[in-house]
């Protein structure tokens, strides 16, 4: 029984192995795939360790210096980033086109890179995320908020 299992027990793993290989190969043949590859190649090794971790990149405006944080998506996906790293104002532009994914998003960040200025002229922005505060202590309306009075 054991000589049966350890000439199984091989097999499997290595049929999903070749499995998994065969779909990543087929998935780079995609329309998706082709441009998510030719947005990698231009990345930076840096842009490129951060899209692939966190689904964003980060890219320095040409003619302000301000840093963007381009996100995965097509439409709305560019915010402007703070001294702090927090995102801050959205921008919306997008190249004619029905283009896919990666090739919008190479032409944010070559668009961002190059003619900053142009670029933010035909965009749509949108404020930046709202960071909603859970109210942990309402007062009623007769009580005071905290600030004392006394008479004289």
């Amino acid at each position: 029984m054991t000589r049966r299992l350890r000439r199984i027990g091989f097999w499997p793993h290595r049929s999903v192995a070749v499995s998994r290989l065969y779909q990543a190969a087929k998935a780079e043949k995609t329309i998706q795939g082709r441009a998510l590859r030719l947005l990698r190649s231009w990345l930076s090794p840096e842009q490129r360790t951060e899209f692939d971790t966190r689904g964003y990149f980060d890219v320095v405006g040409c003619d302000s210096g301000k840093r963007y944080r381009i996100r995965r998506g097509t439409s709305g996906n560019v915010n402007e980033i703070d001294e702090y790293g927090r995102l801050g104002r959205g921008w919306c532009f997008v190249p004619l086109g029905g283009l896919v994914e990666g090739d919008v998003m190479l032409a944010q960040k070559i668009a961002l890179e190059t003619d900053e200025e142009r670029a933010l002229s035909v965009a749509n922005s949108f404020p930046g995320p709202i960071r909603w505060r859970l109210p942990r202590y309402r007062p009623s309306e007769g009580r005071s908020l905290g600030a004392r009075f006394y008479s004289s």
